[in-house]
């Protein structure tokens, strides 16, 4: 047979596919599945757990904050519970006392002690000495009597206003006389004084002189120096201390400047309060 005719004979390019399977079935038998098909089996069941997980998980999650919100709401409710029953409690124990103390005589004098809290000085003493002295039975009188007694005061009130009324007045006149007795201040100042003369040829010392000889009540002079102001004349300067009530620097120029044979003109160089 020639090598023509056995290639002719032969189909088994033919039949490849089942030459395929039939490898790939002797290969799966002893080794088992090939890798590519565990994958391909093993993914799918790897993503349904971690699906099955997932929504295990979120429904876990969901009841535990169910659980949580529940008995959150039941510690409320009874915590509320409590709160309303010791306000029951304490409401109806001050009804018991109000309704009590309605009943009870002792209401009357504790509403006289607070009408007599409440009352003016006076009228608390009014009602002291109205205390105080005994009522007596009114004697029986006929005709005109009635308005005699009418016009009687029985609590000398009068008599204790003016009693209150000298002794305001005298703790008035205390308080003056002590306040008359305090030293009062008095406000004075330092004046410096610039005395200039007409020349050089004025005589200085006679010009300190004329100053000096000015005395007013609440004047006190001090000390004194000439200073050069130029060309030989000299100026004086001299302080003072005044009473600011009494003395003021216009009542010092007004009367230095009356000696116009030595004196030019008076500046006042500082002014300070003591």
């Amino acid at each position: 047979m020639s090598g023509l005719q056995c290639l002719a004979s032969e189909n088994i390019w033919f039949d490849k596919q089942c030459y395929d399977e039939a490898e790939k079935c002797f290969y799966e038998g002893p080794n088992g599945p090939s890798a590519q098909a565990k994958t391909a089996l093993q993914q799918p069941k790897g993503r349904q757990q971690k699906q099955r997980h997932r929504t295990s998980s979120s429904h876990a999650g969901g009841d535990q904050e169910l659980v949580s919100r529940m008995k959150s709401m039941e510690l409320e409710n009874n915590t509320l519970h409590k709160v309303v029953t010791e306000m029951r409690a304490a409401l109806q124990k001050l009804e018991s006392r109000v309704a009590v103390l309605e009943k009870s005589p002792a209401a009357v004098p504790c509403a006289k002690v607070k009408t007599a809290l409440q009352q003016p000085k006076g009228q608390k003493q009014k009602q002291r000495h109205r205390d105080a002295v005994p009522v007596q039975a009114a004697p029986q009188v006929e005709n005109g009597d009635d308005d005699e007694d009418d016009d009687m005061d029985l609590f000398g009130s009068d008599d204790e206003d003016d009693e209150a009324a000298q002794l305001k007045q005298e703790r008035l006149d205390a308080y003056a006389a002590k306040k008359s007795k305090k030293p009062t201040l008095i406000a004075k100042s330092s004046i410096l004084l610039d005395v200039k003369p007409w020349d050089d040829e004025t005589d200085m010392v006679k010009l300190e002189e004329c100053v000096r000889s000015v005395q007013v009540d609440g004047l006190l002079w001090g000390q004194s120096k000439l200073l050069p102001v130029g060309y030989g004349i000299k100026k004086l300067q001299i302080n003072c201390v005044v009473e600011d009530d009494k003395v003021g620097t216009d009542i010092l120029e007004e009367e230095i400047t009356k000696f116009e044979d030595y004196i030019q003109s008076v500046d006042v160089a500082a002014f300070n309060k003591i």
